[in-house]
């Protein structure tokens, strides 16, 4: 499958980190089912795969990316600090690169903000593991715009990207710009979980170029610039959500799934 990538804003070195626009989320997998899902998920042709300390199942993920043969420079990995673990940062991180079995990962999240008004004081440890190597890039999940801007004005350094749940039915053009006026990127989790892929303005759209809502919904959010991480664990769908080539959904389709949103697209996981 070909792929389109983002850049995220330049990391410690200077230089930018490429990002797919199509992920592959492991969230609720757990054992020899998350070990096998990411192995066909490679299979299919993923190059970025979605994980969390919380998850459980770093060890999995990494395990399935060694024995699949596909070399760690061309797979993009992203893994979440927990908000419990605010202020064991350091560990945390190296907990997570020994599991993966990496030397660094690629992006790597608050998972949501931190209680007790320690958001920054995680960020500026995130930002001291980001230039210890550790992580290529360093961004949140689950923050709003002003936890966005409370980070960017104590520390004068913005997120590489910002994950909320989002899809279709989550579509706002104003959550939207906040992340675009501030050059962070915008990825979505559950974008199936926030979307009726019975509606019939998706099946519409599928029939008319003999796909399933289901890959409507992702090549929205590829058109859109906006990251989105699937999840499945049966090889058929995995396969099938990676095919995005073939089609292209014209501006009005875009903006008719666009109507689809009913408000702000912050949800957390």
């Amino acid at each position: 499958m070909t792929i389109p990538a983002l850049t995220l804003p330049a990391a410690g070195d200077g230089t930018g980190v490429s990002i797919p626009l199509l992920g592959f989320g492991t969230w609720q997998l757990r054992g020899d089912a998350a070990y096998q899902a990411v192995r066909d998920a490679l299979e299919a042709g993923y190059r970025h795969l979605d994980t969390a300390t919380m998850y459980g199942n770093e060890a999995e993920v990494g395990r399935a990316l060694r024995d699949s043969g596909v070399p760690r420079d061309e797979v993009f990995i992203t893994t979440k600090l927990p908000p419990d673990r605010a202020g064991h940062e350091r560990a945390t991180i190296e907990a997570s690169v020994r599991d993966l079995g990496v030397d660094a990962v690629d992006l790597w999240l608050i998972h949501w903000p931190p209680t007790r008004g320690r958001s920054v004081a995680v960020w500026r440890q995130f930002l001291a593991v980001r230039e210890a190597g550790l992580a290529r890039s360093v961004g949140v999940s689950n923050y709003d715009a002003a936890e966005l801007d409370e980070l960017i004005a104590a520390t004068g350094e913005k997120p590489a990207l910002n994950q909320i749940r989002f899809g279709p039915a989550l579509w706002d053009a104003g959550v939207v710009a906040v992340h675009r006026e501030r050059g962070i990127v915008l990825e979505g989790y559950s974008p199936f979980k926030t979307t009726n892929l019975h509606d019939p303005v998706l099946t519409r759209i599928a029939d008319a170029h003999g796909v399933d809502p289901a890959r409507v919904v992702l090549r929205w959010h590829v058109q859109h610039e906006i990251v989105v991480i699937p999840k499945s664990q049966t090889p058929e769908r995995i396969s099938r959500n990676a095919d995005l080539d073939g089609f292209l959904l014209t501006d009005a389709e875009m903006t008719a799934i666009d109507g689809l949103g009913d408000g702000p697209g912050r949800g957390r996981r």
